[in-house]
């Protein structure tokens, strides 16, 4: 019979309702409004007051959500098995199957009288039970396509932290994964722990809604009985941290439901990802278990991977260092055959002043060749994939930088202890003015060498100890005479 036909006169009044309730049951993709539209349905069928669905968990039988209208009352009261059939002048409860499994009660309380002494009857009972099978059938469409957006989410979620793995900072990786992990889970934190010299595990990342650092370097100690599970590289899934004897972090009192996953490719463990519920928060699923454990299992391949692509890059740049001490040899070589040729002509030279000119600029280009051996050899002392935290390394940055500009890489020469005279706000001042010097001297034509001069040993004019900066270069000004050094000082 169609719904056009159960609502002509004639037709039974409770075939059309019902007929009406089963449609609206079916008419919704998502879980949650499904089951809004069982429990309306069955209020509207029998003209109950309230109405109620609990959703049983179905590892432990235990209420993990109630939806109702009205003045919600509980769904299973201690004494009333999940299975069970009531039906009583003020109650009526019938079970929902999903695939032959209990999936929740449906609990209707409150038929007012109409006529007689009123309360549920056989009829509301029997309508109830069909409503409940067909709701049955609907709930498992929507169950199965929650379970399919809930998977694409989690492939989605996989699929950006491969990405931001790749193309990110290394150090940030964990924190990472924790973080898209717990928003996947709608977990109240994400953590990822690794082994201990001593034996156990610490949280070294964490992101959690509050202040991740709480978490940072809770330890589950040596001789807890879930570790030996973790660090074999098995899952472990815990009701209640709280209360689970298995946990021995001191942090396990603010959580509830949590997974431990372990981070494991290619026969390694890195760590282990773990995804704690707040308290008396709704369980994970046996889906919620598969899907963060094929996560983990991605997110760990990713780690390698971006722990390889790191190494591939640090290769590269120890290759560049390698080429860049061949150039330097090239430079020595050449700058100190010149010098040798300079010497060996004064030997024709008649005149002392000659002489002693030529051998003045010869000292002169031996203490340049020198300083820049010095310095580029302390470039090359520095990590490279790291910023540098000297004052040295902050200067051969910034040349560095102009470098790229000029096409050449101006020469730098440190005089007197300079990382320990300065300070920061100084080290800052000093960087500041080097910059516009460095970007003055760019500008200026036939520009083909730049000396960058920062003495600390030079007491200043008025004999106090201090700092020079002096930038000089071969760039010719607007009249075609030869620019003045760039120069600037502070006390120390």
């Amino acid at each position: 019979m169609t719904a056009a036909a159960a609502r002509e006169p004639g037709a039974p009044k409770g075939l059309s309702v019902l007929l009406e309730a089963v449609l609206n049951v079916g008419s919704e993709l998502e879980l949650r409004p499904t089951l809004q539209h069982l429990v309306e349905s069955a209020v509207a069928l029998t003209g109950a007051r309230h109405g109620v669905l609990g959703v049983l968990d179905p590892g432990h039988g235990g209420l993990v959500e109630a939806v109702g209208t009205g003045d919600t009352r509980p769904a299973l009261p201690p004494d009333e098995a999940p299975d069970s059939v009531v039906h009583e002048p003020d109650t009526l409860a019938v079970p929902v199957h999903v695939q032959r499994t209990v999936f929740g009660r449906l609990r209707l309380t409150g038929k007012p009288p109409v006529e007689g002494p009123g309360g549920f009857t056989d009829d509301d009972l029997a309508l109830v039970r069909v409503l409940a099978t067909q709701a049955g059938i609907a709930i498992g469409n929507a169950r199965l396509y929650e379970t399919a957006k809930q998977r694409e989410r989690w492939i989605e979620g996989a699929a950006a932290v491969t990405t931001a793995l790749l193309t990110g900072r290394p150090g940030d990786a964990l924190t990472t994964v924790a973080e898209q992990a717990r928003l996947l889970a709608d977990a109240e934190a994400g953590v990822v722990l690794q082994p201990t010299e001593a034996g156990g595990m610490e949280i070294v990342a964490a992101a959690t809604t509050d202040d991740p650092t709480t978490l940072i370097g809770a330890t589950i100690l040596p001789g807890s009985a879930v570790l030996a599970q973790l660090l074999t590289g098995e899952p472990v899934f815990i009701d209640d941290s709280a209360t689970d004897p298995r946990m021995t972090t001191e942090v396990r009192s603010r959580f509830g439901p949590s997974m431990m996953l372990p981070l494991q490719a290619d026969g390694r463990l890195i760590g282990t990802l773990a995804l704690p519920r707040g308290p008396g928060s709704r369980p994970y699923t046996s889906v919620d278990h598969l899907l963060a454990t094929q996560f983990a299992t991605q997110a760990a391949l990713a780690l390698v991977l971006a722990e390889a692509q790191t190494g591939r890059e640090r290769l590269a740049v120890f290759e560049d260092r390698d080429r860049i001490a061949r150039d330097l040899h090239d430079l020595v070589v050449q700058r100190l055959f010149a010098t040798g040729m300079m010497l060996e002509s004064t030997q024709r030279r008649t005149r002392a002043e000659d002489v002693r000119e030529t051998l003045a600029h010869a000292v002169d280009e031996l203490e340049s060749t020198i300083q820049e051996v010095r310095t580029t050899i302390f470039a090359l002392q520095q990590p490279p994939a790291d910023a540098p935290t000297t004052f040295r390394g902050k200067v051969l940055r910034e040349t560095a930088g102009a470098a790229a500009l000029l096409g050449f890489s101006p020469s730098v020469h440190f005089t007197g202890p300079v990382e320990t005279a300065l300070d920061e706000p100084v080290q800052a001042r000093l960087l500041t003015n080097l910059r516009r010097a460095l970007a003055a001297a760019s500008r200026r034509p036939a520009i083909s060498r730049i000396d960058v001069v920062i003495d600390t040993a030079t007491p200043l004019p008025d004999g106090r100890p201090g700092v020079r900066l002096t930038v000089a270069d071969d760039g010719a000004r607007e009249d075609g005479e030869t620019a003045a050094p760039a120069a600037w000082q502070a006390p120390l």
